[in-house]
């Protein structure tokens, strides 16, 4: 019996394009487009493992990779993006992933990387390997206090209220997107700005990008294409 994978990504031709790759090796049991359904998805289907993107709406791939891990904790974890930053991958794999391929090279690694994964090992994309190699013997000077993400500053509720603030939400979608009192989102966004420090809602964007929340728009790579 084929292994079963779940795709979640926003890009509808980035969800296609890894289908094709992997539809001769793989059992493809669903799809989701934000990361609420994801969770909603990986709970109902229970694959062997299900692909994230980082940069999905309404619920980052992170938290929602954190949520899943709670809920569903046999699941294996392998995080497509385009994101290389050690940042990013050391949060991922805190965030209980086995995986990290960079999108670009889904095409070459992705196939392997999942069998790796479903045999319990973990797989790093070799760019991002050799990257991280690098700045474990070149570290640069340690930032400025404050001057880096803060992702640890904040629980998981006030990420999301975070995020959902950046894509533009209002008090009230929030509210309704997380079943909780509008009084109760306002409560979290002061308590998100004191803590971050920030006095705007433009401010609290920048750093929802900053840590991963959501994405500056850029255009999606399909797997397998050309540049």
């Amino acid at each position: 019996m084929k292994p079963r994978v779940i795709i979640a990504d926003d890009h509808t031709l980035v969800a296609e394009g890894v289908e094709k790759l992997l539809e001769h090796d793989f059992q493809l049991c669903g799809r989701a487009a934000d990361g609420r359904a994801l969770v909603r998805a990986v709970e109902k289907e229970k694959p062997d493992i299900a692909l994230v993107d980082i940069a999905l709406p309404l619920l980052n791939g992170l938290d929602a990779c954190r949520q899943i891990k709670k809920s569903v904790p046999e699941v294996k974890l392998l995080v497509l993006t385009m994101h290389s930053e050690q940042y990013f991958v050391t949060e991922a794999f805190r965030a209980g992933v086995s995986g990290y391929v960079l999108k670009q090279s889904v095409a070459e690694e992705l196939v392997f990387a999942i069998k790796e994964v479903l045999k319990g090992r973990l797989y790093v994309s070799p760019s991002v390997a050799e990257n991280l190699v690098a700045q474990a013997l070149h570290p640069v000077a340690p930032a400025p206090a404050g001057a880096g993400p803060t992702n640890d500053l904040l629980s998981g509720r006030q990420r999301e209220v975070l995020q959902l603030i950046a894509e533009g939400q209002s008090t009230k979608e929030i509210a309704s997107t997380l079943n909780v009192s509008i009084k109760t989102v306002e409560f979290h966004k002061t308590r998100i700005m004191k803590q971050l420090g920030v006095h705007s809602t433009a401010e609290l964007t920048k750093h929802a990008i900053s840590i991963g929340l959501i994405a500056m728009p850029q255009q999606p790579t399909v797997p397998g294409s050309q540049p």
